[in-house]
């Protein structure tokens, strides 16, 4: 198992990220969602979203590095679902390079989020994620402690393709 550091993310981290989320979104769904919007989702239009979010802190993101290179990332913050309370964080994205799948970088990006989000004031913490994406449930259920809401489920398009989507939830301790 490797070792690997977490850090907040610098504008000079944004090609890094946006190749990462491209590539495990192209390795996590490529049984999931239609091949022409995975091949839709460019590192360019990636790179410029998270530029953006570096730049304005929303939503916060820390990338895990082995040595000098990132391997991941998450991006968190207060809850976008309407009607929660001030105290409820989430998490807006976290993924991590295919090649260092269950290899610790995921949870090394957790638990720094966990500690972003204490400090945030958060109690607890919530994250949506596809129900037919069984290892990020894995991870999310048995490595970070997050149990199923089940009556949260809602539908998202994802070009010709409708998905079902479940919010997860855990306290922030």
């Amino acid at each position: 198992m490797s070792s690997y550091s977490v850090r907040p993310a610098t504008a000079r981290d944004a090609k890094a990220i946006a190749e990462i989320h491209v590539a495990a979104w192209q390795a996590a769904y490529k049984d999931v969602m239609p091949a022409d919007y995975l091949k839709s989702m460019t590192v360019e239009k990636r790179q410029a979203y998270w530029r953006e979010a570096i730049e304005f802190s929303e939503p916060q993101l820390l990338v895990a590095t082995e040595g000098e290179q990132v391997v991941g990332f998450v991006g968190y913050d207060r809850s976008r679902d309407a009607g929660t309370r001030s105290t409820m964080g989430e998490i807006w994205a976290m993924y991590v390079a295919p090649a260092h799948w269950r290899q610790g970088a995921g949870l090394a990006l957790w638990d720094g989020a966990r500690d972003g989000l204490k400090e945030e004031g958060c109690t607890q913490v919530s994250m949506w994620v596809l129900l037919r994406n069984e290892p990020a449930l894995h991870f999310c259920e048995y490595a970070a402690g997050f149990k199923r809401e089940m009556p949260s489920l809602k539908t998202v398009a994802f070009g010709s393709e409708k998905l079902e989507e479940i919010r997860l939830k855990r306290a922030v301790d």
